[in-house]
């Protein structure tokens, strides 16, 4: 399965732990990691997953693939900026949010939008939304988007 990890990029200690984690668990269950490619979470994501074997993906936002984060195996260039955040998404069959500010937002939105499985870690909490299922462990986020993905 293939997982987008969004969130910020620039985040605190504990966060990038979480990403870091999150990403491990991943790798260590044989899947696929897609991410904005830059530094933050996604690049903590995209370090946890290589320790363990995991393949990360990373979709930027400028014209050049040399932008990506040092662990980003795979890079694909799209010189859209942040209008690259649902491309981020739509190339996820679930997606794990970690902290965030707009972009993330938005990247929850569409991803909602696309009826993927998002699971939160300390994420945005939206009065009225459904979908989102907010946990406290970087494990319970990928048990969760492991067990509500359709295989689609």
């Amino acid at each position: 399965m293939r997982v987008s990890v969004i969130g910020g990029s620039s985040v605190t200690d504990e966060e990038y732990d979480q990403a870091l984690e999150v990403g491990r668990v991943l790798g260590e269950h044989g899947h696929e990691v897609v991410c904005g490619g830059r530094g933050g979470v996604m690049e903590a994501v995209c370090r946890g997953a290589r320790e363990t074997g995991g393949h990360t993906i990373g979709i930027l936002p400028g014209s050049h693939r040399g932008g990506a984060n040092e662990y980003v195996q795979t890079t694909i260039a799209t010189g859209l900026g942040n209008a690259r955040n649902p491309l981020v998404v739509l190339n996820g069959d679930a997606a794990i949010a970690i902290d965030g500010g707009p972009g993330t937002l938005s990247e929850l939105g569409h991803a909602l939008d696309f009826g993927r499985p998002v699971a939160g870690l300390g994420t945005h909490r939206i009065d009225g939304l459904e979908g989102i299922e907010h946990v406290e462990k970087p494990a319970e986020a990928v048990a969760y988007v492991e067990k509500t993905h359709d295989g689609n």
